[in-house]
């Protein structure tokens, strides 16, 4: 997806604007007293109080107020999950919410694969917190290869792949035995199939017990289907599983900070993962963030600040990666980018599939917080 916001973010705004939407502010609810002290202490300094976390839901934007308005990433689980006391985090994006009595902890990290990996590790080294059990769910809407899925399904990755670590050179002036200009670092072109070990941050690959055990709790789950979604995907024809209704399933995801569109593009996602995971992933979601995320969270991993084993990735189809048949890929972009047409389902289907997870995390949490499902 590489998703550029500008427009949606104006439509929300606006829209807001007009139904007069306040996004008011909950009222701030009691909080434990380690909690209360930990949030007199001031963001970046020693801290010997602790917030306990239990799951961190990792958002990567908002496209109005977080309440009240037209939906970005975080607004259901802002309201849903009543994460009412604010906890002010200057050194990111946004400040972060959370409840006292889940203990879950939301926050919007900002878009794209720098943000994201600086609010993680910044949260992460916050000594505010104690995230030493805490799982991360990471959920935000994607592009999806009609060839895979269609709009408004949610889909479990297993390896996390970068489509930005690479030698580039303009499509004018590649060799005319090239398939691409496109290839990997320290190899000598895009024929160049030599394995090559993923030690630059390049790919990724998640727990995938956890990964299996997301997957098996959530894949019986309805997701929302409506006529403004047949009517998107019927386009799509000879391609079975975009005209298929949205579900839930299982897919890798391609994070690169280019917004990039259409079936040539397409085609060399699904090379590039099948590059870096040696041919065990296969190519589905395409967003901007995930690589930077998890990094960071490897990073803290080594220090005892978070747990890699307790990661994962889920993303809500928003919109295809490439055109229905006959249809420019230019056309296509410049019109889905000003309104992703799976955008609510999207939102809808991670915030249900989530759930689920965590409400399966919290109902069980002795069980849990000594290890990861298997």
């Amino acid at each position: 997806m590489m998703l550029s916001m500008k427009g949606l973010r104006q439509a929300a705004i606006a829209l807001a604007l007009c139904s007069g939407a306040a996004g008011a502010r909950a009222a701030t609810p009691a909080v434990p007293p380690a909690v209360a002290q930990a949030l007199r202490c001031t963001p970046g300094a020693a801290c010997a109080a602790k917030i306990p976390v239990k799951v961190v839901i990792v958002t990567m934007f908002e496209v109005g107020q977080d309440t009240g308005d037209v939906p970005g990433e975080f607004q259901f689980w802002r309201e849903r999950r009543k994460l009412d006391v604010r906890i002010p985090f200057p050194q990111s994006h946004h400040d972060l919410y959370y409840n006292p009595q889940s203990q879950i902890l939301g926050m919007v990290t900002g878009m794209g694969s720098i943000r994201s990996a600086t609010a993680t590790l910044a949260l992460g080294l916050d000594q505010r917190f104690d995230l030493s059990h805490a799982y991360w769910l990471v959920a935000g809407i994607a592009g999806v290869d009609p060839h895979q899925a269609t709009i408004g399904s949610a889909v479990w990755a297993h390896y996390l792949v970068d489509g930005d670590l690479a030698h580039e050179i303009d499509a004018r002036e590649i060799p005319a035995d090239w398939k691409s200009g496109y290839f990997a670092l320290h190899s000598n072109g895009p024929g160049d199939k030599r394995p090559q070990q993923a030690d630059e941050g390049e790919m990724f690959a998640l727990n995938p017990a956890l990964a299996d055990w997301a997957y098996g709790l959530t894949k019986a789950i309805a997701l929302p289907d409506s006529p403004q979604l047949a009517a998107a995907r019927a386009p799509y024809t000879g391609m079975a599983p975009a005209q298929s209704p949205p579900k839930v399933m299982t897919g890798d995801n391609l994070a690169a900070m280019t917004f990039w569109h259409g079936a040539k593009m397409t085609e060399w996602a699904h090379d590039w993962v099948d590059f870096w995971t040696g041919g065990k992933g296969v190519f589905v979601t395409s967003a901007m963030e995930e690589t930077g995320t998890f990094q960071s969270l490897e990073y803290l991993s080594r220090i005892g600040r978070a747990d890699r084993n307790r990661v994962m990735v889920l993303r809500g189809a928003s919109n295809f990666t490439m055109p229905p048949p006959g249809v420019a890929p230019a056309d296509y972009l410049l019109k889905e980018n000003q309104n992703y047409s799976g955008m609510r389902a999207s939102l809808e289907a991670l915030y249900t599939v989530g759930s689920k997870v965590v409400d399966t995390l919290l109902a069980d949490w002795p069980r849990y917080a000594k290890a990861p499902p298997k």
